[in-house]
């Protein structure tokens, strides 16, 4: 019987050792074991990173939204004060030219209020303190005049209820029909503009009706 010896012999190739090397590093890269995304995944994990951007990008535009209407309230809070202010500035000034006005036009009748008390501590005759009383009177119209106040037309002027407040009729025939016939209070106007209306009694006509 005869016996058959088998040596195995090692083999010295550097192509197979190159392979084994690649096939152990492949085995420990983790990344080596992982399989490619798919295109939905993909698709996936860039609306996913395009939300949190759009999300990022509003946070930023609500910020500045905020800021700007801080900013916005803050001017109005302003705004609103410093109107407040000239309005009360505006009042301020419009009462004391009122006041100044009225401080000229009384200190310019006091002459007329100093002669007044003296006719009333006159002893003179009754024609002598009607005198004086027309004498005052001539002064506070030249007064008046200074003042472009003006008198208001009335007797023998056609009745005009703009500047005239009738207070009753009169029959006349010397008077036109429908004209002031007796004044009894004057009216007068500032610069054109009324101040009060004339009070007065209205021709009644008689002949001119009939006619």
């Amino acid at each position: 019987m005869w016996k058959q010896k088998t040596e195995l012999t090692e083999v010295d190739s550097p192509e197979l050792e190159e392979a084994v090397r690649d096939e152990n590093e492949a085995s420990l890269d983790p990344a080596a074991e992982l399989p490619a995304p798919t295109a939905e995944e993909e698709l996936a994990a860039g609306q996913a990173e395009a939300g949190v951007a759009e999300e990022a990008t509003e946070q930023t535009e609500l910020g500045q939204l905020k800021t700007e209407r801080d900013q916005l309230l803050d001017r109005l809070a302003r705004l609103q004060a410093e109107f407040e202010n000239a309005r009360k500035r505006a009042e301020r000034e419009r009462a004391e030219f009122r006041e100044f006005v009225t401080g000229q036009a009384i200190e310019q009748f006091l002459p007329v209020l100093d002669n007044f008390e003296l006719a009333l501590k006159s002893t003179g005759s009754a024609h002598q303190l009607r005198s004086g009383v027309n004498l005052i009177v001539k002064q506070m119209e030249e007064i008046l005049d200074k003042m472009q106040v003006k008198a208001v037309p009335a007797v023998g002027e056609a009745f005009d209820p703009h500047i005239h407040e009738a207070m009753g009729t009169v029959e006349r025939d010397d008077v036109p029909d429908q004209h002031v016939a007796e004044e009894v209070r004057r009216g007068y106007k500032i610069r054109g503009r009324l101040l009060r209306p004339a009070l007065v009694r209205v021709a009644h006509n008689p002949k001119q009706v009939s006619e």
